[in-house]
This record gives structure tokens, sequence and C-alpha cells, in this order.
């Protein structure tokens, strides 16, 4: 379904909600400013395969632009608003975008990027003036009548670009109208995780990431309301979920662990009743921080493991977790390998990289074959990997080591630093932690822990210890860390993501 249904059922009910003014945006006007931007796009020009940039914060417009190319048959691609012009301004050029919404409050970037690209040739704004770019509401108020064709479109992202330049993830265009069902992610919101339209789902991740960008969206086609915030602070987050009685929203591991380190009086401040799904993904959580939130929450948390390609999927509830302790849950979209380096599959409990089998090549990287071709299995072209690793046991559960760029090998021995940063996450004195592998003239490699303490702890050669010997406590010696750096701040995506590219580079240059 898309918002032109529940604006026909609903039309008042709130379809976005600003968390921090209490702003609305009703189904019936979702409807009318999608479809008139649209018909603007069309009229423009553009037509199905077409792309769309979204330069945005955490606005609703930018739920309408979704729609509009939803509607229209188009790619939306939504940028990174704190990456450079000269980074954006690449995306724009790589994905031939054929328009451009930028948010005013954005209006730097937003000339930069046209400056580094020399267009697209349609640019609308919305919040305030850029020049050379049309107003968003006249231009919208002047629009034609909606499209009598409605071809289903798709978003169209970018990775992060930590291993080079960003590469642009496209999948096919449905073939199919906007308003007939179809999307099997939408399928799995409302049937495993019961999304339905009396839903209030809460998203303060930036929505330019794959995630809170399609989960609004999929609430959207369920017909639920989405309180959009500016972005993520742990108190807020309560006292939105208590304001607005939120029932769903979808966070990572680190928003967990911020509203961990809430002392209590705040976090007892608030009613949480009104919550019936805490979902995570994005990053794999420490079994430590998980469990304390089943003891704060209840069982109501759901996990599930993906990525921006929707290659698949894998999901498990509170109750499957608790008997399954670390595991990230069974396919329910594709069906799911453990492959060693040549391409074989390996038996239960034995690690290997993830792959997931479809009856088609769910996605490319555009403009990079040769991208592609290294996602797909060396023998089956319908298998395809982002590079994790991992391994099942005997009931099917995936559970995941590490991305096997990031796998250190010490003396010969495969070590996660997954493992290890769980095993620090929940120390008091630590804010966060990256675990890399640095060079070791005997062993080739050796763990160190990168930590950002938290605010009052002062950095020692003795909390460098504590630390060490508290990892050794939690897994075994040879994964602890032989050394132990503090750090200002560590590069992390705003989703939660490591960017551990950048991290390894401070340790390699002068290698």
């Amino acid at each position: 379904m898309y918002p032109g249904t529940h604006a026909r059922t609903a039309p008042e009910r709130a379809a976005v909600v600003v968390a921090e003014t209490g702003e609305t945006l009703s189904y019936r006007r979702l409807d009318e400013q999608s479809a008139a931007l649209a018909r603007v796009l069309h009229d423009a020009g553009l037509r199905p395969g077409d792309v769309v940039v979204l330069l945005s914060d955490n606005a609703p417009e930018a739920l309408v632009v979704l729609w509009a190319a939803q509607r229209s048959g188009l790619y939306v691609t939504a940028i990174n608003h704190h990456l450079t012009p000269a980074e954006a301004g690449y995306i724009v050029c790589d994905s031939g975008a054929r328009a451009l919404v930028a948010s005013a409050a954005l209006r730097e970037l937003a000339d930069g990027v046209v400056a580094e690209a020399g267009g697209p040739e349609v640019r609308i704004a919305f919040g305030g003036r850029i020049d050379g770019f049309a107003d968003y509401e006249s231009t919208l108020a002047a629009a034609g009548p909606p499209l009598a064709e409605q071809p289903c479109g798709a978003v169209m992202l970018y990775s992060s670009g930590t291993t080079g330049f960003p590469k642009g993830i496209r999948p096919d265009l449905p073939e199919r109208s906007v308003d007939q069902p179809g999307d099997p992610v939408v399928a799995i919101a409302g049937g495993l995780f019961g999304i339905t339209s009396s839903d209030v789902y809460f998203s303060s991740a930036p929505i330019y990431h794959a995630a809170p960008l399609r989960w609004c969206g999929m609430v959207h086609a369920l017909g639920g309301t989405v309180v959009l915030a500016k972005r993520f602070d742990a108190a807020d987050t309560l006292r939105y979920i208590e304001k607005f009685r939120i029932t769903a929203t979808q966070m990572v591991p680190t928003m967990f662990v911020r509203m961990l380190k809430l002392n209590d009086e705040v976090r007892s401040r608030y009613d949480l009743s009104s919550l019936r799904g805490v979902i995570h993904a994005a990053a794999p959580c420490p079994v430590d921080v998980k469990q304390a939130m089943i003891d704060w929450l209840g069982p109501i948390i759901w996990e599930y493991y993906s990525s921006t390609e929707v290659h698949g999927m894998t999901v498990i509830d509170t109750g499957q977790w608790l008997s399954h302790q670390g595991s990230v849950g069974r396919s329910v979209l594709g069906t799911l390998h453990i492959c060693d380096d040549d391409g074989h599959d390996l038996p239960a409990g034995e690690v290997g990289t993830v792959y997931f089998e479809r009856d088609a090549l769910p996605f490319s990287y555009h403009n990079a074959p040769e991208k592609t071709a290294e996602a797909q299995h060396p023998a089956h072209p319908f298998w395809t990997t982002v590079g994790d690793l991992g391994y099942v046991d005997d009931e099917g559960y995936l559970y995941l080591a590490d991305r096997k760029a990031f796998m250190i090998i010490s003396g010969g021995v495969n070590i996660y630093p997954q493992e290890v940063e769980n095993a620090l996450t929940l120390h008091p004195a630590v804010h966060d932690v990256a675990v890399i592998g640095v060079p070791d003239p005997e062993m080739g490699e050796q763990v160190k822990a990168v930590v950002h303490l938290t605010a009052g702890v002062d950095p020692s050669e003795e909390l460098a210890r504590e630390l060490i010997d508290y990892t050794r406590a939690r897994i075994a010696h040879y994964k602890a860390p032989r050394s132990v750096d503090f750090v200002d701040d560590l590069p992390r995506t705003p989703t939660g993501k490591l960017v551990k590219g950048k991290l390894r580079e401070r340790y390699l240059v002068d290698v």
C-alpha cells in the first residue's frame, strides 16, 4: 500500500509527527504533496529508472520525497549530510541524478554539491531559500494532477565508502504499481513484527541511512504514524516514548548502551508501558547489553540482521534469543549458507562467509560490475554476501563473528574484534570501544583496544591494565587486548557502525 490508500480511509491520521515541536503531517497532506512532487518531477522530464537525490535532515519533507519517488518509478538516493561537497557531489554525478531536493538547513552543502556536480538541472529547496533552487511549497502548489500511472520506485543508497569511493546499491525496480502488494520487507514488518495502522513508530537515526528511511516508509505502507526526532538523545527518547505513546522503535546497540548508562532516577521517571516492540539491528549487540535491555523493558526486544543491499534477512525475538544468546536469528528472506574461502558449504558450528541464496540477483552495484561480481558466490550467482563472517548452529540460528576485513590473525589464530568489544562495552569506565589488529613482529598482528572513556574518568596505565584484566576474565586470554589506547572519540556513523578503516589507518600510516 502507499499513503493514498490511507489518505482515503483515515485522511487526518498523522503520518509524521516532529518530536521536538509536535508539528504534524497528515496522511491526506502526505498523499497530496507526494503526488504533486511526483507530477513536478515527471513534467521536468524524469521517467522510471531516473534518480532523485535527497539532501535532508530529519524533516517530514524527506518522506514526501521518498513517496514521490515510490509512486513514480524513480530511485531516491539520500545523501549523508556530513559528507563534504566533493564527496556528496561524487554521488550526484555517479548516480546520474536528474533532480535534487534539499533542506535549506543544509544550504552550504547544497551549494557546494551543485558547484562540484554542475547540476542536476532540477533543484528544489524546502524549509527556506537556496539560490538556484525552486521553492518547494510554491512548486508543489502549481503542480498538475496526479500521475495516471504510478509505477513503483525504489531506494538506491550508497555505501559509506570507508574502503574507497562509495558504491550505489541498485535494486531492480519492482514490476508493479505502487499500490499493489509485493514488497517482501513490508510483509515482514507487518507479518513478523506486527506493525499495523495503530502503531506509533519512533525514529531518531538519520533519515539518509537505509534502515531509518526504509522503516519509516514501511510504517507508512502499513498506515502507522512516524514520530521523527532530529537526533538521538537517551533521556529525550524516554520522554518521547511517554509523550507520544510510542509502540515501536528501532535502535542500534550504541543507543542501548547510552540508555542503560542513564541513572536510575532518569530511567524510572517515564512511563514506557506503551512500548510493545523494540527492534535493533545495524551492528552486533553485546550479550550483556541485550540482556540488560530485556531485564529493563521485558520480552519485547526483536533483532534482525540484514544490509543496505537487502540480500537476505534473519530475525529473532526475545524468547528465541534467551535460548540462543548471541544469535541474530534464522532466515526469513533468502536461504542461508556459510561457506569457506573456496565457496564450499560448512557444517554447523564452523565460521565462514555468510551468503544468502535468492531466486534472482537482489541488487547490483551501480557502475561497478566488478564489485557486484565480488559479492556473488563463485559457483552460484544468486548467492550473495556483504563480507560478514559467522556460523549457524544445528537449529539454523546465525551467529555473527565480524567482517572478514576486520578479522585479526595473531600467531595463525583467528580473533574476531566484535567478541572483544562486547566484553568491554559495559565496563563503567568505557564510553565507547573499538578493537583492531595492529602489526606485531612476532605474531603478525596483536589485539589493541582503542577506548573512549566515560566523562570524568582519566586515562592511566593502571586503568589500561584493569581493562585488559576485565576482558581476560570474560573471554579466552589469547583474545584479550595486548594494549589499550585512550582517545577523545571514535569514528562511528550516526547509526552506530564503527568506521574501522579510518581507525586502522591511524596505526598503519607509519608501517
